[in-house]
């Protein structure tokens, strides 16, 4: 019976052991193969210094007593460096992976900006002087060159059928570590981060840290699937959270940048916001899906199609717009000049509006400022706001037909995100609009509602116009 309780037992533990190992990845195949396409990238750059900063120590950067002397120790005429000028030389690391053999290189554009000298040292010890080929700065991604032959290349990948949850490893160089593996799952896709609006970043848990940048993050079958790009970190170290940019937006960057030096992206002169659940019941959605326009440009793609403010939306080139930050990767995706089909939800319709895509200019023109008017309304309205008209000039300067300007806001409940100086211009409930022109008509539409409903408010504040919803009115008239 012992004997027997003892296979028994050998058994299922032999099961359980070969289960487990099945269950766990095993990344040495991939990284035997793919590891000599990743490069370690260093970059120089030079400058000037006066001999009174940080630069003037008579240590290395590196010394552990450069910092103790930086911050501690007066400086005194005499001193080694004390008030002469003299060249220093500013370092930094990243990674990158080849995608050509002929020597065309990814990497991230923060890694190689402003260097003066590129060295790329690959796995078997060869090092190459890169140059730099073109950059993109909106999706951090540049092509560099080294001059070889037969080098070995990665493969690449689809990101769009990269499953959140799938194994995935990172090879790079952190700090200066070079051909460094390290690996972890997807933890989210199509991730937006701020002032990020053209990538659509693969969230995931794999260690990256400084050095890592530039590196490729490898799917289960050894194809590269996106670049480290970034880390979110209150420490400067990892903290389980990395975001990399997809490969195929990298790849489609590396052909403008290979063929012209530069990327041209759409643009059709918007300002959105996302669609929330009140704005759509405002709107009379029955989804939060789209992107609601709160501007349109004067003479842009989108006021030539005929797109106004208060428009949701729904499709841009047949692609449906899940929330507000597919639409700019779609649009900056779209080549300059082409006609493209854009459907908006207009007072309870559906629209198609034809629009011809233009290029997005290299800089953003700067915003100018407006001035509050002087209160002339001193009596607060249902919503507890103070407020009055527009004067003609104001109407010139913001280049407005109608609208109110709130002098006070003295009912702290549910309008807290409305404040003296923003322009009211428009007012939107079940499923309609009304541009406001008057303060007598503004409070006759308020008077309108019950206190459980909720209104939405096109806002000018500054140069920006945005949609807030107000939950509930109440029951005064003034106060």
């Amino acid at each position: 019976m012992k004997q027997l309780l003892a296979v028994v037992f050998f058994t299922c533990f032999s099961l359980l052991a070969n289960a487990q190992n099945r269950g766990l990845p095993d990344f040495t195949e991939l990284v035997e193969k793919q590891g000599p396409a990743v490069v370690n990238i260093s970059t120089t750059q030079s400058a000037r210094g006066n001999g009174r900063g940080a630069q003037s120590l008579p240590f290395d950067e590196n010394d552990p007593m450069y910092e103790f002397f930086r911050r501690f120790v007066p400086r005194q005429p005499g001193m080694p460096g004390f008030g002469q000028p003299r060249e220093f030389e500013s370092r930094s690391l990243g990674s990158g992976f080849i995608v050509s053999p002929d020597g065309y290189i990814l990497t991230n554009a923060h890694v190689v900006e402003s260097a003066d000298e590129i060295l790329i040292r690959l796995t078997d010890k060869r090092e190459f002087k890169a140059r730099v080929i073109g950059a993109d700065k909106r999706t951090d991604v540049a092509l560099i060159k080294i001059e070889a032959t037969a080098l070995p290349t990665v493969r690449l990948g689809d990101p769009s059928v990269l499953k959140v949850g799938e194994w995935v490893i990172a090879i790079g160089s952190p700090f200066g570590f070079d051909n460094s593996v390290t690996a972890g799952i997807v933890s989210a896709k199509g991730r937006s981060l701020p002032q990020e609006n053209y990538v659509p970043f693969i969230q995931t848990d794999v260690a990256v840290n400084p050095g890592n940048s530039g590196g490729p993050l490898f799917n289960m079958k050894g194809e590269v699937v996106g670049i480290n790009s970034q880390i979110y970190s209150r420490s400067g170290g990892f903290m389980g959270i990395s975001f990399a940019i997809p490969i195929d937006v990298a790849m489609d960057v590396q052909t403008q940048l290979r063929a012209t030096g530069k990327v041209s992206r759409g643009r059709i002169g918007v300002v959105i916001q996302d669609l929330t659940k009140d704005l759509a019941e405002s709107f009379g959605l029955s989804k939060a899906q789209g992107a609601v326009v709160n501007a349109v440009e004067k003479g842009g793609p989108a006021e030539k199609a005929g797109i106004e403010p208060g428009d949701v939306i729904l499709k841009f080139d047949g692609k449906a717009i899940t929330g507000s930050g597919d639409l700019p990767r779609m649009v900056g995706a779209t080549r300059p000049g082409a006609r493209v089909t854009v459907q908006v939800w207009r007072k309870g319709t559906t629209k198609d509006l034809a629009l011809v895509v233009a290029e997005i200019p290299d800089e953003k023109l700067a915003a100018g400022s407006s001035r509050a008017a002087k209160p002339v309304e001193k009596v607060a309205n249902r919503l507890g706001l103070v407020v009055s008209e527009l004067t003609a000039e104001q109407k010139r300067e913001l280049k407005v037909n109608g609208g109110l300007v709130i002098q006070e806001v003295r009912s702290n409940s549910a309008r807290a995100d409305l404040r003296p100086g923003d322009v009211i211009l428009a007012l939107f409930a079940r499923g309609e609009s009304t541009e406001i022109r008057s303060v007598q008509q503004f409070n006759s539409l308020l008077a309108q509602f019950d206190k459980a409903a909720n209104v939405t408010l096109l806002v000018r504040r500054g140069d920006v116009q945005t949609f807030v919803t107000v939950k509930g009115l109440p029951d005064r008239r003034a106060e």
